[in-house]
């Protein structure tokens, strides 16, 4: 398992019957988590004395309950700074335990010693093109969501990365791809984290079982001459490590280069325990 266990200003604190008690710096949230199947005692305060709690309905989807928690506040990793704010399905605008990836990437990018062009696929908030932008990448940003490419400008503005070359794109995540393999671009590096279920900006269906391998294939077609990687995530149930792997092998294993796929996860610092949190594949050259 990859373990994102650098961070300093956030922890899994403790988990049990299907939530998960986590510090986000100063605050104290607790939200529900499917992987957490096990019941044991819920013996740290933070349990009571949490700022907010997202709390799941029977019915699909839930709400927050707020106790005292700002609208937003912010988090830090090394010289990243993001904004978080609760929004719907539980989430604040990050995922912690990427940053094990962030780290491996950035890591490739710095010793790579050439210009390396990054394509982020299903960019969310930033935090992987914030990565590759510090490691000296220029990156293309995509995300069908306005709201989420505004909010991942302001965390590399709020990162010192405002001059940085990241290009902001709004756009279908496949369509774009397409347009660029017309268009006869090339990147040395593709990152894509595409979820379970969604639409475009103009109701285009995305439901990953059926998506995701077609996507990659084509994005095999936007890798340059000397690709360095291709990262793909998933928190999808059924699609595990070895899928992905599987998957990466059979549309880049022409290319040479090696295929590696893994769970990844964040400790908890109550037991030393390690709390599953999706899995990526990983090619690189």
């Amino acid at each position: 398992m990859w373990i994102a266990n650098h961070w300093k200003e956030y922890e899994v604190i403790d988990c049990s019957d299907g939530e998960k008690l986590e510090r986000w710096g100063s605050y104290l949230l607790v939200r529900p988590d499917p992987q957490v199947i096990w019941g044991t005692p819920k013996a740290h305060k933070g349990w009571e004395n949490r700022n907010a709690h997202y709390h799941r309905s029977k019915k699909g989807g839930g709400e927050w309950e707020f106790f005292d928690l700002p609208e937003q506040w912010d988090l830090h990793y090394g010289s990243f700074t993001f904004h978080l704010k609760p929004f719907r399905f539980k989430h604040t605008g990050l995922f912690p335990e990427q940053a094990v990836n962030w780290d491996w990437f950035g890591e490739k990018i710095r010793q790579a010693g050439r210009p390396i062009k990054v394509l982020n696929l299903f960019a969310y908030t930033g935090g992987a093109s914030l990565a590759a932008a510090a490691a000296g990448a220029s990156v293309t940003h995509v995300d069908a969501s306005k709201g989420m490419v505004t909010w991942a400008k302001e965390n590399a503005i709020a990162s010192g990365l405002s001059d940085a070359p990241i290009r902001w794109i709004v756009d279908d995540c496949v369509k774009f791809t397409e347009r660029e393999i017309r268009r006869g671009s090339r990147y040395d590096a593709i990152i894509m984290d595409p979820p379970s279920y969604g639409r475009g900006p103009k109701g285009e269906i995305w439901k990953i079982e059926d998506k995701i391998y077609p996507l990659i294939q084509l994005c095999t077609s936007l890798l340059s001459d000397t690709p360095l990687f291709f990262l793909v995530n998933s928190y999808t149930t059924g699609l595990q490590p070895a899928v992905l792997a599987y998957m990466l092998g059979s549309a880049l294993g022409k290319l040479g280069g090696n295929v590696e796929a893994q769970e990844i996860g964040l400790p908890v610092s109550s037991n030393g325990l390690v709390l599953p949190c999706g899995a990526s594949g990983r090619w690189e050259q």
